[in-house]
């Protein structure tokens, strides 16, 4: 793990490549009680299990996507239930066993970063409940794209939490001093660059679907699909703070616009979204 900022965008890429993602030990556990019954499981339940775990998702796209060149494919393959067709099951499970968990990782060198990591997946699987609500709602040409994309919006903060656990708590420890704070502000302040360059050259590098990069970058926001996305994080984000967060007026006029609804027709069908479930830890 490393304390000092790096010097730049590549040194972050380079040091990030050369790490094994760890997954959550839910995560592990899930797919090792899967094995056991591998001739009954069917790629549905893996990407489900696949679907609520960040790094894991990463894992599976990121080998995936050599596999696929020079098998003319008019399009790279931008989801985990494709992923998992292509590669079939039983291989699946063969190259993905023993997986190093983030829990093992932490849990003693800094429970605090275990936390804040946890926290943040927390917030990554609410913000892909809500994408892929609105994305159903929307009749979305392909729902699991934009809930994947929602999924791994804030990967490098995750990447940042696990890898180097002392800036990722110094940014979180200035924010929470200062909620006004932007958190591209904190992240130049800490890291020297924002996360977002990291995280689109770390997407690049480890050659995730071309989609998929749009869909997580907010600067195509004029989509609707990547719309659906940045609204479905931003109101994961600030609900997180609670239903008195400032943002969330704006949050709410944005998202009854994007679905077509009024704004108490919208209030309604947030209150009575069942919450997605929490990811499991072991502290």
């Amino acid at each position: 793990m490393i304390k000092q900022a790096l010097a730049s965008v590549e040194d972050w890429v380079a040091y990030f490549s050369a790490q094994e993602l760890p997954v959550l030990h839910h995560t592990r556990r899930q797919l090792e009680e899967a094995r056991v019954r591998m001739d009954q499981v069917s790629g549905k339940l893996i990407a489900r299990i696949v679907l609520q775990d960040p790094l894991m998702a990463v894992r599976v796209l990121s080998y995936i996507q050599p596999l696929m060149t020079g098998q003319r494919l008019h399009h790279d393959v931008a989801t985990i239930a494709g992923a998992i067709m292509m590669l079939g099951i039983e291989p699946f499970f063969r190259r993905f066993e023993n997986l190093p968990t983030i829990e093992d990782r932490l849990k003693n060198e800094s429970p605090q970063a275990l936390l804040g990591t946890v926290q943040v997946i927390r917030r990554a699987q609410q913000a892909a409940h809500y994408a892929h609500a609105w994305a159903v709602w929307r009749v979305d040409v392909d729902v699991e794209e934009v809930t994947l994309a929602a999924l791994l919006h804030d990967l490098a903060e995750i990447l940042l939490y696990c890898f180097a656990p002392t800036l990722a708590l110094a940014i979180r420890d200035k924010q929470l001093a200062d909620p006004n704070l932007r958190s591209v502000t904190v992240q130049k302040e800490i890291l020297g660059l924002h996360l977002l360059s990291v995280q689109n050259a770390l997407c690049k590098a480890w050659r995730l679907p071309g989609l998929l990069l749009t869909l997580i970058d907010d600067t195509h926001a004029d989509q609707p699909r990547v719309r659906n996305v940045a609204l479905a994080v931003s109101l994961a984000r600030h609900l997180a703070h609670g239903w008195k967060d400032a943002a969330l007026p704006d949050d709410l006029k944005a998202i009854a616009q994007l679905l077509n609804l009024s704004e108490a027709a919208l209030g309604e069908r947030l209150r009575l979204a069942l919450p997605v479930n929490e990811p499991q830890t072991e502290m």
